[in-house]
């Protein structure tokens, strides 16, 4: 049997942790069993952070929709030109092409 060496298996193990740290969540601040993010969507957030052995408090927003620009931000949206892209066609009529009308002038 092949035993692994201590600090192979510490890295090992400390990989999944170390790239959890920082992830958030919105816990809601009401009574009860925490459901779905959707129950209550106008009851305060806690944001909570992830420290690598428990989850932290951050921060505090009014409602969901706060919560997820939080979480969610967001990214820039690249404005597409006016043209579209797409190959040009090459000459000639091919099986599928609809004649333009300057084709249809020259019958």
């Amino acid at each position: 049997m092949h035993e692994e060496p201590l600090e192979e298996w510490a890295r090992r193990r400390e990989e999944p942790r170390n790239a959890s740290k920082g992830k958030l969540r919105a816990m809601p601040l009401t009574s009860g069993p925490h459901r779905g993010a959707h129950v209550g969507p106008g009851a305060p957030r806690a944001i909570e952070e992830w420290n690598g052995t428990q989850w932290v408090t951050v921060g505090i927003v009014p409602n969901l929709a706060a919560a997820q620009a939080l979480l969610y931000p967001r990214l820039a949206v690249e404005e597409k030109t006016a043209e579209w892209d797409r190959p040009a066609l090459g000459k000639g009529r091919g099986r599928h092409r609809k004649p333009s009308p300057a084709d249809e002038q020259k019958r």
